[in-house]
This record gives structure tokens, C-alpha cells and sequence, in this order.
């Protein structure tokens, strides 16, 4: 894994919108950068849709370059978490291309880790899509264990 020396990790401010809209366009596909760029702006105005704590921590590689982007928040609870404390919970995780495989997605993580104990969090709680294995072994990589496999049904009424 490379090393990216001038990597600095830290919470994501308003002039970050458009970048951090792009990245979520590409992690989120079903919403436009557009309408990311909304959510995130009330996000980064302090004016958040939940109630519960959440922060955007980013990856800046220099001259207000992104490289990917952390959302993390407190939960009540999350599956195969003590159920008495909240848990921090990974909300979206992405690196841009270009920049996977040296580290700075360990790098997010280890700051919103750092920011779930800052909250109380004894636990910290993840999930992604059963059928990304890029994922699911970065995040085994990097001491998170499997609690739950499921799979989700609708039926339109």
C-alpha cells in the first residue's frame, strides 16, 4: 500500500460541496450531484435532516483536493451492537479510484472512530451491499467482523 505523505484528514466545510456531491453521486448512484449538493449543504450549514450527531470527514490531498469522503453519525443501535450505548455508525465510504489502495481510506475510518469515542461510542457499526466483496474485505481488513447477512423483500401494493 503507498503511503500519501500531505494527506490530511478533516471535517468536510461548505466550499467542499461540489467535490463531496460528485463522490457521493458516485457511491449513491440513484441521486443526482445535484440533489447530494442539497442534502449536503444543509448538512454542512449545521442544519441536518436527522437529529442524531453525524459529520463528513474528507480526505484533502492538497489545494482543497478531495480524495474521498467519510459520513458518520450516532445510532441508537446497530445489528450485533450492545444495544444499552449508541453505536457509531458508517453512513458512506468512498475513495475515489485514483486514490485506493494508499491508505486514506484507513485514514477516514481511524478519524471517525476517533470521533464515536469522542461521542461516548464503545462500538462502531458498518454495512454494505452483499455484493461488494471490494468492500466487505476492506472493511474485514481494517478489524470489522461480520454480524449479519440479510436479505431484504417489497411487495408493491
Amino acid at each position: 500500500m503507498a503511503y500519501v505523505p500531505d494527506i490530511f484528514i478533516r471535517r468536510a466545510q461548505l466550499s467542499d460541496c461540489d467535490q463531496l456531491a460528485r463522490m457521493c453521486e458516485a457511491l449513491w448512484p440513484d441521486a443526482s450531484a445535484e440533489q447530494h449538493a442539497r442534502e449536503l449543504a444543509l448538512i454542512l450549514e449545521g442544519k441536518p435532516v436527522t437529529t442524531l450527531p453525524l459529520i463528513i470527514l474528507v480526505a484533502d490531498v492538497g489545494d482543497r483536493m478531495l480524495a474521498g469522503f467519510l459520513e458518520v453519525d450516532l445510532r441508537s443501535h446497530a445489528d450485533g451492537c450492545n444495544p444499552s450505548r449508541p453505536v457509531g455508525y458508517i453512513e458512506g465510504w468512498y475513495v475515489a479510484e485514483s486514490y485506493r489502495t494508499r491508505g486514506i481510506g484507513r485514514k477516514l475510518l481511524a478519524a471517525a472512530e476517533d470521533w464515536a469515542r469522542s461521542q461516548g461510542c464503545i462500538e462502531v457499526a458498518s454495512d454494505t451491499w452483499i455484493d461488494n466483496e471490494v468492500s466487505q474485505r476492506v472493511h474485514e481488513a481494517l478489524g470489522y467482523e461480520v454480524v449479519d447477512r440479510c436479505v431484504h423483500y417489497r411487495k408493491t401494493l
